[in-house]
């Protein structure tokens, strides 16, 4: 039974423009199972869903909703995840400690690479439970030796939601998240682009650049199942099953003849789904619509790229609009700069930069930074999310510094989101060019030295582009 929503209230309480207002009304009524009854809200719930526009929130309310919200969830895990509270009683913190919005620097952060120091089989099961806050529901799992993917689908049967992401090693990074927090997720991405771009998001059609979100458990391709709710018309580029042996045999590039064959599949597979993405394009061109093309930018780069050498272009214009996520890697060791991706966007498909917007997120997050159309900085949902860089000692730089980013994530419910990423950011203390209140990041977003490349876009450019170069014409 879906909970009843008051969209009144969800849509008032802090002022903001009446077509934010309006938008963000229309999309609480597509998403009214995605929202908790009011009166039962967290307040890491309240900072998400109170506030109508979550980047124009002033500072000083957010921060005392901010405090509040990470507060709540570090008392959470404090008392129900066992490993995170032995390692808060080693560093003699607790959550007595945190009282004011500086006192937020002193929760103990956990190295991203927690969640990939996992076994396998039954005992993956185990650590699944391990990392956990709190009291799983029943999963039964069938035979001594499960796959990752038949423990994580038992895990989905009972209510659950683990996905997860990869690195170059072909690790995984695992994620266990109850459905409230997983819809929290699904919300928060979706509230953050429709607050950001002004246009009209639901008059237009979608092509989704990812897997279809019932046959993966990929982070990027689950998550954005809301996608479908949130629009009435929506293509997939990737239909087919992505499991974690799909994923580990791209990202490890197992050779002989089964990694041949492998990549043969995948060029054939990439030629259709190119064209695929080029008819729709057509098609829509003819009737004028409005469109947006959402997912992994290296697979649109390779659509522009076709169209480019076809002499095709097109003039889509305001509004559409362009949404991307999950790296800049195009090629191996090949970085394509995000401004030169947005002129191609604009020269090919005629849609504004303005128009093309980057968001920042990863599996073990609950919370998306998404770029302002003004200047393309990353703006954090600093209501219920505390953007930090860090040192080369791992303590808090504050802002206009470089280095490693971590964050405090109030909206992870189901394991301790306070966490240390392998991304080397620059943090600023407000947006240079917007005049949203909020922190950003600088657009670029590197690797830090030493940490292998990882993200949800890597997997799927290594998965589904394997040799896609020589056909392109990309040297």
């Amino acid at each position: 039974m879906e909970a009843e929503v008051d969209f009144e209230s969800q849509t008032s309480g802090m002022d903001a423009p009446k077509d934010v207002a309006l938008r963000v009304g229309e999309l609480n009524k597509r998403l009214a199972r995605y929202i908790p009854p009011r009166d039962a809200w967290t307040p890491a719930e309240e900072a998400l869903h109170k506030p109508v526009d979550i980047f124009r929130v002033p500072l000083a309310e957010a921060e005392a909703m901010q405090l509040k919200a990470i507060k709540y969830a570090f008392t959470h895990h404090y008392n129900n995840s066992g490993f995170y509270h032995q390692y808060c009683t080693a560093r003699d913190i607790s959550p007595s400690d945190i009282n004011t919005i500086d006192s937020l620097d002193k929760i103990p952060l956990i190295p991203d690479i927690t969640f990939k120091q996992y076994p396998e089989g039954r005992m993956f099961a185990r650590w699944l439970e391990s990392v956990y806050s709190g009291d799983l529901p029943k999963v039964v799992i069938k035979g001594s030796n499960p796959s990752f993917d038949e423990v994580i689908n038992a895990f989905n049967a009972s209510g659950m939601m683990v996905t997860y992401s990869s690195g170059t090693s072909g690790r995984f990074t695992f994620i266990p998240r109850d459905q409230r927090t997983f819809f929290a997720s699904q919300y928060g991405l979706a509230k953050s682009f429709v607050n950001m771009w002004a246009g009209d998001l639901f008059a237009t059609d979608g092509y989704l650049l990812l897997p279809n979100p019932a046959k993966t458990n990929v982070f990027v391709g689950k998550v954005t199942s809301v996608y479908f709710d949130m629009l009435t018309d929506v293509q997939m580029a990737i239909d087919r099953e992505l499991t974690t042996k799909t994923i580990q045999t791209a990202m490890t590039s197992s050779g002989g003849l089964k990694g041949r064959l492998f990549a043969i599949m995948l060029k054939r597979m990439q030629n259709k789904t190119v064209d695929r993405i080029i008819r729709w394009l057509e098609q829509h061109d003819k009737v004028g619509g409005k469109i947006n093309l959402t997912g992994a930018p290296y697979l649109l780069y390779f659509v522009m790229n076709k169209l480019q050498d076809d002499g095709k272009s097109f003039d889509f214009n305001e509004g559409s609009f362009v949404l991307t996520g999950g790296g800049w890697k195009v090629q191996e060791n090949i970085r394509m700069p995000s401004a030169d991706f947005r002129k191609q966007v604009y020269d090919v498909l005629g849609i504004p930069e303005a128009n093309c917007l980057d968001l920042y997120g990863m599996v073990e997050g609950n919370a998306f930074m998404v770029q302002c159309p003004e200047g393309h900085y990353l703006h954090a949902p600093y209501t219920y999310y505390k953007p930090m860089v860090l040192n080369d000692d791992l303590t808090p730089a504050g802002y206009d510094a470089t280095g490693r980013f971590a964050y405090l994530d109030a909206l992870a419910g189901s394991y301790p989101g306070f966490i240390i990423t392998g991304d080397q950011v620059r943090l600023l203390e407000h947006c240079p060019v917007c005049d949203r209140p909020g922190p950003v990041l600088e657009p670029e977003i590197k690797r830090a030295k030493g940490e292998e490349v990882r993200g949800c876009a890597e997997e799927l450019r290594r998965t589904l582009a394997s040799d896609f170069a020589e056909d392109s014409g990309t040297k």
